[in-house]
């Protein structure tokens, strides 16, 4: 089983970058938004809601991928791909249900569905890319190592 998500580290002041055997994968997006400087580095370029959007979105954090592979950076690594199964998750959000919200106002009550074809398709681009990433040979290998070494 997979360590959890460290919520209680300095993200403040903490880099990532000098200090990767802090990093927990943790669970799907889990820390997405807290660990830098991947964070800093990724999150200009995502957006989601239109398929043009995620498609350029998409390409730039995969392009960060490889260069964080490159670089044999693990932990960016990882983050690009939460950042693309971020994308995937938001963009489907968008197209079940219009501006993206969820719940009624107030509520947990989850309202009905309404696809938006034309906002589906920011969801596969998204969709493929997550994946490419998740078949990668050697993004495998390095998750293996960094579970085994770290936790």
């Amino acid at each position: 089983m997979a360590a959890k998500f460290d919520y209680t580290l300095d993200f403040k002041t903490l880099d990532f970058r000098q200090r990767p055997e802090l990093y927990r994968i943790g669970r799907g997006e889990q820390g997405v938004l807290s660990v830098e400087p991947y964070k800093g580095e990724i999150l200009p370029h995502w957006r989601f809601r239109t398929p043009e959007m995620a498609r350029e979105s998409s390409g730039k954090i995969f392009a960060l991928y490889e260069r964080y592979k490159a670089n044999g950076d693990f932990v960016g690594m990882d983050m690009a791909r939460k950042f693309l199964q971020m994308g995937y998750t938001r963009a489907r959000r968008y197209a079940n249900h219009p501006g993206g919200r969820k719940y009624a106002p107030g509520t947990r009550e989850i309202l009905p569905f309404q696809e938006d074809p034309a906002k589906a398709g920011a969801v596969l681009i998204f969709r493929k890319k997550w994946d490419e990433v998740k078949a990668d040979p050697e993004y495998q290998r390095l998750a293996t190592e960094h579970r085994q070494r770290y936790g």
